[in-house]
């Protein structure tokens, strides 16, 4: 496979993501290209596209430039909350995450732990568009509405995982590639089931939007296996969340801090 490099990927980008009203713009400091669409904006880390790009070659150039399409189609919908409200989810996101739009609108968003927050968004087919505070103005419905809505909408959608075991520990991986895996965090009687079934500390990870972890530790081990497959997560993943773990108490989620080769310290 050829040498690819931040300007080759670039040109790549450009020249697929190329249509009559969208622009680019590349920050050569941060190694980003940004692609501007009727006011609508995403940004790409280019190093990250290339490190996909070595490991599924041109089906990871496909994958962005879908989810590029996507979420710029998306966001240039308007709202109309009343009638949306059996199309909202919750998706969880890092703290970190704006919490404004690009025009300065609030986004609908909830504290979820200290790592984590709950951002809701209406389904529209093959990507979603986060809500804005404005969208409920003038309206009935408020955030109690949209949660509930959210939140039971969740619930129904069918949850499969696959499971590997490491050194007598147990590891469930949540990967249906519908945009809302790691939000099944939030669904508490998922959890509250798993809890039923899981032997040892039950341990949650929620690297980027796409997989939950779900991990039954019973040795020191675990954790080290854990820590090191958050880490990969976080590292690949479109829509990076958290790379520490979250321990399961009593209905309860702490983010922990593993240091390799040690138990996490209560």
């Amino acid at each position: 496979m050829m040498k690819m490099t931040t300007m080759k990927m670039k040109e790549r980008l450009e020249k697929k993501l190329a249509s009559a009203n969208r622009t680019f713009d590349y920050n050569r400091e941060k190694d980003t290209l940004k692609v501007m669409e009727a006011g609508n904006s995403i940004t790409l880390s280019i190093p990250q596209i290339i490190a996909n790009w070595e490991e599924q070659a041109d089906v990871a150039v496909e994958k962005i430039v879908y989810y590029v399409e996507e979420g710029l189609r998306a966001s240039q919908q308007t709202i109309d909350i009343s009638a949306s409200l059996p199309n909202v989810y919750p998706v969880i996101r890092a703290t970190s995450f704006p919490q404004k739009t690009k025009d300065g609108k609030r986004l609908l968003m909830e504290k979820h732990t200290a790592e984590t927050a709950i951002f809701y968004v209406v389904d529209v087919g093959s990507s979603y568009r986060f809500i804005e505070e404005v969208s409920l103005e003038g309206t009935d419905v408020t955030i109690d509405d949209v949660r509930l809505a959210a939140f039971a909408n969740l619930r129904k959608r069918a949850t499969t995982m696959k499971k590997d075991s490491v050194g007598g520990n147990d590891y469930y991986f949540v990967r249906t590639n519908d945009g809302y895996d790691a939000s099944r965090i939030l669904n508490e009687s998922f959890l509250a089931e798993m809890r039923e079934q899981i032997e040892g500390e039950m341990v949650l990870a929620v690297p980027h939007q796409d997989v939950l972890i779900i991990a039954g530790i019973r040795n020191n081990m675990g954790y080290d296996v854990l820590a090191h497959m958050t880490m990969q997560f976080f590292a690949d993943g479109l829509a990076p969340i958290t790379s520490l773990p979250l321990v399961y108490n009593d209905g309860k989620l702490e983010p922990i801090f593993i240091m390799a080769k040690n138990r996490p310290k209560e």
